[in-house]
């Protein structure tokens, strides 16, 4: 009868230990990964795309703009027990039409610029996330807008459209 009290500490234990487990490093983007949004393969849009992790779910919800990935940080109908969130780090990507995988970087530590020429994966307008503030600071000289913090990045940028991220209808 003892084993069985310890048994219960040691499951408690192991439920803590998701939460101060280290966050997954991002998965590798493959013509597998469909939008949580558009429904769509992500590889088939142009710019920086993004990956969130949640508890309890191995694979991440992967979107088509960076702009979807933070709509689903905001929306109240979406999980909040975040453990990871990447977005492609269009300063050190090969291409806006193809960051590459190496571009990932974790996103509440990146710099974004907002009000940018450059549309986002469905025509929309992107927030374009930079590990460097300088490297943002130089594309925003280039193509215009300004850089923000993620914290800063303006919730109507990102929901502006009263139909949902990417102009879509959300579909829950």
């Amino acid at each position: 009868m003892r084993a069985l009290p310890l048994l219960a500490v040691l499951a408690l234990a192991a439920c803590g230990e998701e939460k101060d487990a280290a966050p997954p490093p991002p998965a590798p983007l493959t013509q597998d990964a469909i939008g949580h949004y558009d429904h769509m393969a992500v590889l088939d849009h142009d710019g920086p795309k993004g990956q969130i992790f949640v508890k309890g779910r191995d694979k991440p919800y992967w979107f088509s703009s960076v702009r979807d990935t933070v709509a689903f940080m905001l929306l109240p109908e979406e999980p909040k027990d975040i453990r990871a969130i990447y977005v492609q780090d269009i300063g050190r990507a090969q291409s806006w039409r193809d960051p590459g995988p190496q571009s990932w970087v974790e996103a509440r530590g990146a710099h974004y610029v907002v009000g940018s020429r450059r549309l986002g994966g469905m025509g929309q307008p992107e927030a374009v996330p930079f590990s460097a503030r300088e490297a943002a600071e130089a594309f925003a000289r280039d193509n215009g807008g300004r850089v923000v913090a993620f914290a800063e990045i303006p919730r109507d940028y990102i929901l502006g459209d009263a139909s949902g991220p990417s102009g879509h209808a959300r579909k829950h």
